[in-house]
């Protein structure tokens, strides 16, 4: 019984947290545009950045190599 003394406090508390990071989360414009961003990630217009220097994963087998690494 006394353990519910310090969890309904505990779990209101936390409910008005959430409540208020919820308000300030409106007041700031965070929920401006949620279909755009989704929208822009099923686009193919964008292409990852080419390096200019290829880095090399010595742990990757070679290209090359796929077939005598399956036993092929």
């Amino acid at each position: 019984m006394t353990s519910l003394l310090i969890l309904i406090p505990v779990s209101l508390g936390m409910g008005l947290i959430g409540l208020a990071a919820f308000f300030w989360a409106m007041r700031t414009d965070q929920f401006d545009d949620p279909e755009g961003n989704a929208r822009r990630v099923l686009t193919a217009e964008d292409h990852p950045p080419e390096t200019e220097g290829k880095h090399h994963d010595p742990m990757a087998p070679h290209p090359e190599d796929r077939n005598t690494a399956r036993g092929l």
